[in-house]
């Protein structure tokens, strides 16, 4: 039998994995051939730390990389 392969991307916070774990597990057991991979995203909010962020910049802080990658197909769905 054939894994379809699934990709959510999220970023590494412990939040961020919980809710990638939950949709993970919720798809295999939805769906039990696909067992979805998860793909950390380091985003720009994660790496600027000594800088308050409303200084530099929005929300997309913490999406755009992640938007960027699920635009060019690098991942299937974000969480």
């Amino acid at each position: 039998m054939m894994t379809e392969r699934v990709v959510i991307g999220t970023r590494g916070s412990e939040l961020a994995m919980w809710q990638a774990e939950f949709v993970r597990r919720s798809l295999n057991q939805a769906f039990s051939p696909i067992d979805p991979e998860i793909k950390i995203i380091r985003t720009t909010g994660d790496d600027v730390l000594d800088v308050a962020l409303s200084k530099i910049g929005d929300k997309g802080l913490f999406t755009r990389q992640i938007e960027g990658e699920l635009l060019d197909g690098s991942i299937d769905l974000a969480v």
